[in-house]
């Protein structure tokens, strides 16, 4: 049975980030629904012109150190009160690719991350269970960044980990999902966001988000 009213969450971070792959836009947002991910969003950061990184030639043609990105290394942060179930961590931040032809390359290699399971996807990560059977994941954090352990209770606004560039990822990023579980099974939930306004939203692709 699918959930009509969607968790609400505090947006994971502080600062400019823009939307990529919202599920306003199309459900499944990420184009599957396995491992939960069907309502799952991304958030790039981005600085005062909405770019990720400098635009330079290698980006055009080649892989770019995520170092380069604005904002590798940025603090995420738990979006809900909840007890963390599971943390990964060790995945390498890979180099990022914009490239048409190294995205290309990247997506040739798919398949065998979607078999590596949860850690080949999210990377390096941290779930909270919210619910009897919801979990929130933080995906993509920066190596060595993880600053919390199974059974810690958070609250939200305490810092969760780094952005960084770790399992399925083309640059620096946070996904965030509500799912019943990280299995490839997993069912997603809907989920959406609120303003400091207290305005619940769910912002589109393409939005900047100013926390």
């Amino acid at each position: 049975m699918t959930r009509a009213t969607p968790y609400v969450l505090a947006f994971p971070f502080t600062g400019r980030w823009i939307v990529q792959n919202s599920p306003a836009d199309r459900i499944p947002s990420h184009g599957t629904d396995l491992f939960g991910s069907s309502h799952a969003i991304d958030f790039v950061p981005v600085d005062g012109e909405g770019r990720s990184t400098r635009r330079r030639f290698v980006g055009l043609v080649g892989t770019e150190p995520p170092e380069d990105f604005v904002g590798f290394g940025r603090e995420i942060l738990a979006p809900i009160d909840g007890e963390v179930v599971a943390t990964h961590d060790g995945e390498p931040d890979h180099r990022a690719r914009r490239a048409p032809l190294a995205l290309l390359a990247y997506a040739l290699t798919q398949a065998s991350r979607i078999r590596g399971g949860a850690p080949a996807i999210a990377g390096n990560h941290v779930v909270l269970r919210i619910d009897g059977d919801a979990l929130v994941l933080l995906a993509h954090l920066r190596r060595g960044s993880v600053r919390v352990g199974r059974g810690d209770v958070l609250r939200t606004g305490d810092v969760v980990g780094e952005c960084g560039n770790s399992g399925n990822s083309t640059e620096p990023h946070v996904h965030v999902q509500v799912s019943t579980s990280l299995d490839r099974d997993g069912r997603g939930l809907p989920l959406a966001f609120v303003r400091a306004d207290g305005e619940i939203c769910m912002p589109v692709s393409g939005e900047i988000v100013d926390v």
